[in-house]
C-alpha cells in the first residue's frame, strides 16, 4: 500500500472518500453502527482492497490476509514514526507508535492486548511491533544486543511453545505476556516474559492432522548427526510414538530444518545450556518410546531397556530406580512409606505424565533464562507490555484446556469494557461533556460463576481433586449441578428443559458465555487440574536442575491466581488493543468466509465494543486540526485564521449549518455525534478542493504571462536574498562559535576548580596551567631586588617545590650571570643538593703558580672524603683523603705554621699564617 494504486486507495482512505469502494476506516462512522451485517460488509470491501487493518476508535481490528503486503517496510516505519494517531491510515504501526510517544510523553506504562483465534495473526503482530520498535528506537551497542535478544527470544519460544494444529501452522499454545524496558531516553533496555497455560497434553497426544511441539520436529530434521548419535536419536519422526498420532509428521508449508538453524542462532545469542535443553528433549521422545507388557499377576513391566538407558543417561538418574518408578507408586500413609505396583493403563499414565511434567517444567525454567538474559542489570524508567494470548474457543469437543482459555477472555473482556468506558468517561469530563451512562452487559456475573471463592466452578474442582474417596469427573459435575444449579448461566443435562437436553450429554455442563454458550465435558476435568505425578517418580526426575517441584495448587487455582496478577498489571498501565480475524479456515488468500468472521465478530465482543464508543460522539478532533483540515469551508476561516482555533471552528460549524444536537464543543476538541454530519462535510470539502484547484490553475496561467518581464527582477531579488542569508549565517555562526567556547572554558575553569587538590589530570589541567601562568606573571612584575632580599610571592598548592626551585634560581643567576659561559643552558635545569657531598668547611684562599709564584683566588673545600680546590663553580682538583701517604707539620716563626701532606710521589704543602690566610703550593719532586 504504497505506490501506485494503493497510494492512490491510500489518499482516499485517509481523506474519508471512495467510500462505496473502500469502506470506512473507522467502525464509529457506520452510519448503521448497530447492523451486524454493516459491520462484516465493511469489513469485506477493506478486506478485498488489502486494507487489513481498520480502527472502532482506538481499537485495531486486523484481518489476516494469508499472504505478504508491501506495508511492513522500514519506510512505511518511518512514514508512521512520530505521526498522529488519525493523520495515516489504520495499521499495525500506528497503534505501536501511540504507545511509544505515549510511554515517552507521559511517562507512564502502556501495553498492548493483542487477542483472536488461532491463525488469525496474533503472534505475526507480536513480531512486527517488536520489530517496528527495533527499527525506530534509539540504538547503542548495549541497547543492540538487547534488541537482538529480544527479537531472537521469538523463535525460541515459538519452537517449544508452537504447534501445527488444523486452524494454524503456527499456533501458539501457551498465552504470552512480554514487559519491554526502556530507559529515560526511550530505548529498549531488558524485557520480562510471563507465560500462561502450556497446553502439556500435546505432549503425549495430537488430533489427527496436527502435530506435536516444533523443536522435536526441528531436532530430528536440522540436527547434526553427532548430536543426534549423542542424544540416540534417528532423524525419522515415525520411529517416535509422540511424534505419529496426529498423521501428519511432515508438513509443506513448514521448514524444520532451516527453522532449527534459526533455534540454535537464537539459542548462542541467548546464552543458553545448549546440551542440557537438548538433553532433555531428546528424554521427552525416549519416554514415549518406553513399552510396558503385563506379568504374572497383571502387574506392568518394562519392555524397552534400551529406552531406560538413554534416559537414565540424559537425565542423570539411576536407570534401575527410574524403571521402579515407572511401574510402580508409592504412597505414604499415616508415616509410613508403601509401594504400590502399576498396571498396564496406571503404567502408560505415568510415563505420560512424567513427560508433561519434564516438557512444562523445561518449558517454565526456558522461560526463565530468557528473561535472565533480558535482566537490563538496573531499574528501567518505564515498560511496554504484549500480550499474545489466545482468543475465544469454541469446538465441537471443549475440555478443560477451553474452560481455562475462555475464563481468561472472559476476564479480559470485563477489562476492555472498564477501561473502554473509562477512558471514554474521562476523556468526556476532561472536555466538559455531560456524560451520559451507557448500559452494556457486566459480565461480572459469569466470571463470578467461575471463579468465586468457595461456590466457583474452580473452587468446587479444587475441592473434588482434594477430597478423600473415590472423586470423578461425573461426582464433580454433581457438585455442580448441586451448588450453582439456580445460576442463569449455567445448565447441565439434568437441569434443561426437555427441548434443551438433545443437545446435552450426561457428562457436559454449559456456559452462557458474553460471546455465547459453549458446552464443555467434564472428562478429563480432574486429571487435568491435578496434574497429578506420583512420588516417586517425582523424586526421581529432580536429577535435573530445572526440574523442581512443590507443594502445588490445582492447575485452575494457579492459572486464575496468575490470571489475576495479570490483570492488576494490565490495570496498571494504560491500555492498547489489536482484535485479529482469521478471515477463513483454509488458509487460503483473498477468501472471506462471512459465517466463520460473524463468528469471531461476536465471540472478540467487537459489536459492544462498537455500541459503546458510539453511545456519545461517533468522531472527535482537537480544533486545531479540524480547523486545518475544512478552513477551505468557510469564507471567514480561509486562508488564516489569525484568532483561537475554538473561536475559529464555532465559526466554521455554523457556517456549515451544523445543527445543535449535532455536535458538542469541547474544551480541547469538536465532537460530532452523527456520520452522516461529518461525511457531509467531506463532500463539501472535495468540491471546494475542484474549485480551489481551478482557480490555482488560472493564477498559475497569468503568473506565467507576467513571468517573462519578472524573470530578470525576480533572480536579482533571489541573489540578494542569497548573499543576505550567506551574510547573517556567518555572523550567526560566529556568535555562536563565541558563545560556545566561553562556555567551554568557562565550565573546563570550574571543573578545574573541583579538582585542584588532586594530581594532573585532564580535567583539572586547564586551572592548573592557568594557575601557573598567573603566579609566574606575578612574579615577573615582583622579582626580588638583590641577593639580600629575602621577599618571595607565595606560590600556590600545587607550585610550592616549583616556587622554591625558582627562587634558588634567581640567587643562582645573581651569582653566575655573565661569569659562567654555559649558564643559559643551565637555567632550565633543576638543582640538585650537591655533587660534593657533605660540606665540613669552607674557605676562600690564594694558590701561588710554581713558576713565578702568582696569586689566584680560589676556594677550598674540606668533605668527610676530600679536599677540593674550585674557581668559581668550577672544580678544579679534588684530593681524596685515601690517596695520601703521609704528612708532616712544622712551625715557621711566629706567624705560620707549614703543613706537609705526600700524596702518591707529590707533595702538597699548606701554609697558615695568624690571619687564617692560607696559600698552597705543590712541589712536584720525588721524596727519597
Amino acid at each position: 500500500m504504497q505506490t501506485g494504486a494503493n497510494g492512490v486507495r491510500l489518499t482516499m482512505e485517509s481523506a474519508l472518500t471512495a467510500r462505496d469502494r473502500v469502506g470506512v476506516q473507522d467502525f464509529v462512522l457506520l452510519e448503521n453502527f448497530t447492523s451486524e451485517a454493516a459491520f462484516i460488509e465493511n469489513l469485506r470491501k477493506r478486506f478485498k482492497e488489502n486494507l487489513i487493518y481498520t480502527y472502532i476508535g482506538s481499537v485495531l481490528v486486523s484481518v489476516n490476509p494469508y499472504k505478504e503486503l508491501e506495508i511492513y517496510s522500514k519506510q512505511n516505519m518511518e512514514r508512521y514514526r512520530g505521526v498522529s494517531f488519525y493523520e495515516v491510515s489504520p495499521h499495525l504501526y500506528a497503534i505501536a507508535d501511540n504507545s511509544y510517544r505515549s510511554l515517552r510523553t507521559e511517562r507512564k506504562d502502556q501495553c498492548i492486548l493483542i487477542s483472536g483465534e488461532s491463525g488469525a495473526g496474533k503472534t505475526e503482530a507480536t513480531k512486527k511491533i517488536l520489530q517496528y520498535y527495533a527499527v525506530t528506537c534509539p540504538a547503542s551497542q548495549q541497547v543492540e544486543t538487547v534488541k537482538d535478544r529480544l527479537l531472537q527470544s521469538n523463535p525460541v519460544l515459538e519452537a517449544f511453545g508452537n504447534a501445527k494444529t488444523l486452524r494454524n501452522d503456527n499456533s501458539s499454545r501457551f498465552g504470552k505476556y512480554m514487559d519491554v524496558q526502556f530507559d529515560y531516553r526511550g530505548a529498549p533496555v531488558g524485557g520480562h516474559i510471563l507465560n500462561y497455560l502450556l497446553e502439556k497434553s500435546r505432549v503425549v497426544h495430537q488430533n489427527h492432522g496436527e502435530r506435536n511441539f516444533h523443536i522435536f520436529y526441528q531436532l530430528l530434521e536440522g540436527g547434526e548427526e553427532d548430536l543426534l548419535r549423542r542424544l540416540g536419536l534417528e532423524k525419522s519422526p515415525q520411529q517416535y510414538h509422540y511424534l505419529v498420532k496426529g498423521h501428519c509428521a511432515r508438513v509443506s508449508s513448514i521448514n524444520d530444518k532451516n527453522d532449527w538453524k534459526v533455534v540454535r542462532r537464537a539459542l548462542s545469542i541467548i546464552t543458553f545450556r545448549v546440551n542440557d535443553l537438548l538433553s532433555i528433549v531428546a528424554s521427552v521422545l525416549h519416554l514415549g518410546n518406553v513399552q510396558f507388557a503385563a506379568d504374572e499377576q497383571g502387574n506392568a513391566q518394562v519392555t524397552t531397556e534400551n529406552q531406560i538407558k538413554y534416559l537414565a543417561r540424559l537425565l542423570a538418574v539411576e536407570g534401575s530406580v527410574l524403571r521402579d518408578a515407572l511401574i510402580h507408586k508409592k504412597i505414604i500413609a499415616k508415616g509410613e512409606e508403601l509401594i504400590s505396583p502399576l498396571n498396564l493403563e496406571q503404567a502408560a499414565y505415568a510415563r505420560d505424565a512424567l513427560a508433561k511434567a519434564i516438557y512444562g517444567r523445561t518449558f517454565s525454567w526456558l522461560v526463565n533464562k530468557v528473561n535472565k538474559s533480558l535482566f537490563p542489570g538496573w531499574r528501567s524508567t518505564t515498560v511496554l507490555g504484549l500480550l499474545d494470548i489466545y482468543g475465544f474457543e469454541v469446538f465441537q469437543h471443549n475440555s478443560f484446556e477451553q474452560f481455562c482459555i475462555n475464563y481468561c477472555n472472559e476476564k479480559l473482556q470485563q477489562l476492555f469494557i472498564e477501561l473502554t468506558l473509562k477512558s471514554e468517561q474521562e476523556e468526556y469530563e476532561s472536555e466538559g461533556i455531560a456524560w451520559e451512562p451507557v448500559q452494556y452487559f457486566n459480565n461480572k456475573i459469569i466470571c463470578d460463576l467461575v471463579e468465586e471463592k468457595f461456590k466457583g466452578i474452580i473452587s468446587i474442582l479444587d475441592e473434588e481433586c482434594l477430597r478423600p474417596g473415590d472423586a470423578t469427573d461425573t461426582t464433580f459435575l454433581e457438585k455442580l449441578e448441586e451448588t450453582v444449579k439456580n445460576h442463569p448461566h449455567f445448565l447441565t443435562h439434568k437441569l434443561a428443559d426437555q427441548k434443551t437436553r438433545k443437545s446435552l450429554g450426561r457428562e457436559e455442563f454449559r456456559l452462557l458465555h458474553y460471546a455465547g454458550e459453549v458446552t464443555y465435558s467434564v472428562a478429563g476435568f480432574l486429571d487435568k487440574n491435578n496434574d497429578l505425578l506420583f512420588r516417586n517418580l517425582k523424586e526421581v526426575s529432580m536429577g535435573r536442575g530445572c526440574l523442581q517441584y512443590s507443594a502445588e495448587q490445582g492447575v485452575s487455582t494457579q492459572f486464575k491466581n496468575s490470571l489475576s496478577k495479570l490483570m492488576e498489571i494490565l490495570m496498571s498501565k494504560e491500555p492498547s488493543y489489536i482484535r485479529c480475524i482469521k478471515p477463513n479456515d483454509a488458509k487460503q488468500a483473498d477468501r472471506f468466509d462471512e459465517v466463520l468472521i460473524r463468528h469471531q465478530v461476536k465471540y472478540l465482543g467487537l459489536m459492544e465494543n462498537l455500541r459503546v464508543r458510539r453511545a456519545g460522539f461517533a468522531y472527535r478532533r482537537k480544533y486545531e486540526v479540524f480547523l486545518q483540515r475544512y478552513k477551505s469551508l468557510c469564507p471567514e476561516t480561509w486562508p488564516t485564521w489569525d484568532g483561537r482555533p475554538h473561536d475559529g471552528v464555532a465559526v466554521l460549524v455554523k457556517h456549515l449549518g451544523y445543527k445543535q444536537e449535532e455536535y458538542k464543543m469541547g474544551r480541547t476538541k469538536i465532537f460530532i455525534r452523527f456520520p452522516k454530519t461529518l461525511f457531509a462535510t467531506e463532500d463539501a470539502l472535495e468540491v471546494r478542493k475542484q474549485s480551489l484547484g481551478e482557480s490555482q490553475a488560472f493564477c498559475v496561467k497569468s503568473v506565467l504571462q507576467c513571468r517573462s518581464s519578472l524573470s530578470v527582477m525576480f533572480s536579482v531579488f533571489l541573489v540578494a536574498i542569497a548573499i543576505q542569508s550567506w551574510w547573517r549565517g556567518t555572523l550567526g555562526r560566529r556568535k555562536a562559535a563565541k558563545r560556545k567556547w566561553a562556555v567551554q572554558t568557562i565550565r573546563r575553569f570550574i571543573k578545574g576548580f573541583i579538582y585542584r587538590n588532586h594530581p594532573r589530570c585532564p580535567e583539572n589541567e586547564y586551572f592548573l596551567d592557568y594557575i601557573r601562568f598567573s603566579f609566574l606573571m606575578n612574579l615577573k612584575r615582583n622579582l626580588p631586588k638583590n641577593v639580600l632580599d629575602k621577599s618571595w610571592p607565595t606560590p600556590p598548592p600545587s607550585l610550592s617545590e616549583v616556587g622554591t626551585a625558582l627562587e634558588q634560581k634567581v640567587i643562582a643567576s645573581e651569582i653566575f650571570k655573565g661569569k659562567k659561559d654555559n649558564y643559559p643552558q643551565s637555567v632550565p635545569r633543576l638543582f640538585i643538593n650537591t655533587r660534593l657531598g657533605e660540606q665540613g668547611y669552607a674557605v676562600p684562599v690564594i694558590k701561588y703558580d710554581r713558576k713565578g709564584y702568582k696569586a689566584r683566588s680560589r676556594q677550598l673545600l674540606l668533605t668527610q672524603n676530600a679536599v677540593i680546590i674550585a674557581e668559581d663553580s668550577k672544580i678544579k682538583q679534588r684530593i681524596d683523603y685515601a690517596n695520601l701517604t703521609g704528612e708532616q707539620s712544622q712551625t715557621w716563626g711566629s706567624a705560620h705554621c707549614i703543613v706537609t701532606s705526600v700524596i702518591k710521589n707529590k707533595q702538597l704543602v699548606f701554609v697558615l699564617d695568624k690571619n687564617e690566610i692560607i696559600t698552597e703550593s705543590v712541589c712536584q719532586f720525588k721524596i727519597s
